[in-house]
This record gives structure tokens, C-alpha cells and sequence, in this order.
């Protein structure tokens, strides 16, 4: 399955009542895997998950930590970057120049990378003590 199928066909479960704004995304991991995740919302608003941080929880349930690339689909005029939270916790997992297509449902697409998305990320080793 292609990271664009998996994406289109994991946002068609997303749960979002409140919203009613869908989002399907997928990640490769350097195995060559694809996990998907999507958006899942609560009565807590806004205390839900995106499609991003799912797809990169169910990367990690599966023993994997490296993103070797992220696709994420919404319908919207529009290809939609994920969340500022989002971008950051891709990071963790995934180099610069990582590839991240961001698509709508009608085919329009973007595809840009994670240092584009996130320039000056915070990364694990700016934890680093001299």
C-alpha cells in the first residue's frame, strides 16, 4: 500500500464530531513500513490527537524511530500543513530533509520537507551538555 492509500483510507475512520474536518496521514518508516493515523477528537476540545501523532504513535507501537517519509491528506481547498505540535514531534523522528507531501482530497499537492516545515526544530541533541 502507498503512503497516499493509507493515508485516504485511515482519515475515512478519523472521529471528529465536533469538527467535522477529517485528516488522514502516513508515515514510512526506514524498514520501509507504512503506519497511519488519524485525527481522533473528544468533548474535552481541543484534547484530541491529530492524524500526524497517530501515525507516529503507531510507527513507534510497531518497535520503529525513524521517519523516512510523511504523507497527510485533509479536505480542504487547500494542502494543509500539520500543527506546529505536529511538526515538532515529526521532527523527533525524522531528519531535514525528510519528504512531507501534504495533499487535499481533489489531488492538489505539496510536497515540501520536514527543515522547510520546522526550520531551527528543536532536536534531542540541543539537550546536550558540554
Amino acid at each position: 500500500m502507498t503512503l497516499e492509500e493509507a493515508a485516504r483510507a485511515v482519515r475515512e475512520n478519523a472521529y471528529v464530531p465536533y469538527s467535522n474536518f477529517k485528516v488522514g496521514a502516513a508515515v514510512r518508516s526506514r524498514s520501509g513500513a507504512v503506519h497511519a493515523g488519524c485525527n481522533v477528537e473528544n468533548a474535552a476540545y481541543p484534547e484530541g490527537t491529530c492524524a500526524e501523532a497517530g501515525a507516529i504513535a503507531a510507527m513507534v507501537a510497531a518497535g520503529e524511530t525513524e521517519i523516512s517519509e510523511v504523507y497527510v491528506v485533509a479536505d480542504s481547498p487547500r494542502p494543509v500543513p500539520p500543527c506546529g505540535g505536529c511538526r515538532q514531534k515529526i521532527s523527533e523522528f525524522a531528519r531535514g530533509g525528510v519528504t512531507v507531501t501534504l495533499a487535499t482530497l481533489t489531488g492538489e499537492t505539496l510536497v515540501t520537507t520536514v527543515a522547510e516545515l520546522l526550520p531551527g526544530a528543536f532536536r534531542p541533541d540541543d539537550m546536550d551538555r558540554a
